[in-house]
């Protein structure tokens, strides 16, 4: 008699603890609703400011202070070409400066003391315009060697390679002890404060997504969608494939998001009444949801579902009636399910 009454009342407590459970759950109804029409393509994320920095000047590598992935600020110096040569050409550029001013000096003491004695009659015009002459000569090339000088001087100053911009490292492409020449690619970088994703529409789409100018972009890796800042049609077609390339600008520092990222991009082409649920009613990786009927009971029911809609609610194709509840909570009701 007491092993039955133990029976009963845990089978009460069970039945109270699922009727309970039941009752809790969060449910939202299955509505039409106005929602806008998309249109779907992939792009690929790239930095809105990217470039590579090149050598300016030949010589060995003699330092690199960064690598792939670090964060540089704007001025700082990321690599190190050997200035010894550049320091030479340096010191031999200030020699044949000095001498060449030494020389106009020179000539215009000369020329000066020329323009007296021909002021006494002691010189004839002839000596006067040699001596003018001579002064203007070493003028031109003082002018000269001090051209000379500067840009020895500017070509020590590219031995320390700097960054352009504050950015991310993103290749280094030279080893310390390398001999590189003008124009060699030494670091290559980007700016992750501005991303952008690419993607190629075709020509007869664009006349809605001009008239829409919206874009919901999907980081499918991060599980995640963010509306795009701007949109910007670019005025040139692909003659082969009848594409247009369309940037879609991400809000500036998005987090996770880094050049060559795969992902779509929904833009707005219109309105269309959609059956649609919240996105966390769906059993996570299935299309699957848990209809809550009157009696707060819950069925596991295979769906068909579209595309996201917003934020965090998503179209149902099949396997839904309008005015149904869904739960909010699948794996809540799950266990409710099991519990009986």
């Amino acid at each position: 008699m007491v092993m039955m009454l133990r029976i009963l009342l845990l089978f009460t407590f069970i039945f109270i603890s699922t009727a309970q459970a039941a009752d809790q759950l969060a449910v939202a109804p299955v509505q039409y609703r106005e929602v806008a029409q998309s249109y779907s393509a992939d792009g690929i994320v790239e930095a809105a400011r990217q470039s590579t920095v090149s050598a300016q000047i030949a010589g060995r590598v003699k330092e690199i202070f960064f690598d792939v992935g670090d964060t540089v600020k704007k001025g700082q110096v990321i690599l190190r070409i050997d200035e010894r040569e550049a320091a030479q050409a340096v010191a031999g550029s200030q020699a044949q400066l000095m001498q060449a001013q030494a020389a106009m000096q020179n000539a215009k003491s000369t020329y000066e003391r020329s323009r007296q004695l021909f002021a006494q009659k002691f010189i004839s015009q002839a000596a006067l315009d040699k001596a003018q002459a001579d002064y203007k000569m070493a003028l031109a090339q003082a002018a000269g060697s001090e051209a000379g000088a500067e840009q020895s001087a500017l070509a020590h100053g590219y031995t320390a390679v700097t960054a352009p911009y504050s950015g991310v490292v993103g290749a280094r492409l030279v080893e310390v002890g390398e001999m590189v020449t003008v124009g060699k690619p030494l670091m290559s970088g980007f700016d992750p404060v501005q991303m952008r994703v690419i993607v190629d529409v075709p020509q007869y789409k664009l006349a809605d997504i001009g008239a829409h100018p919206q874009a919901m972009i999907e980081l499918s890796s991060l599980n995640r969608q963010v509306q795009a800042a701007s949109i910007t049609v670019l005025p040139t077609a692909d003659a082969r494939t009848h594409s247009t390339q369309i940037r879609a600008y991400l809000p500036a520092n998005e987090a996770g998001v880094y050049p060559g990222m795969f992902v779509r991009v929904r833009f707005a082409v219109g309105k269309a009444n959609k059956l649609l649920i919240p996105s966390s009613a769906v059993v996570r990786r299935s299309e699957a949801v848990y209809v809550v009927d009157d009696k707060g009971e819950a069925r596991l029911r295979q769906v068909r579902l579209g595309e996201p809609a917003g934020q965090d609610e998503i179209e149902v194709l099949a396997g839904l009636n309008p005015g149904e509840k869904v739960a909010l909570e699948p794996i809540k009701a799950g266990m409710a399910q099991q519990a009986k």
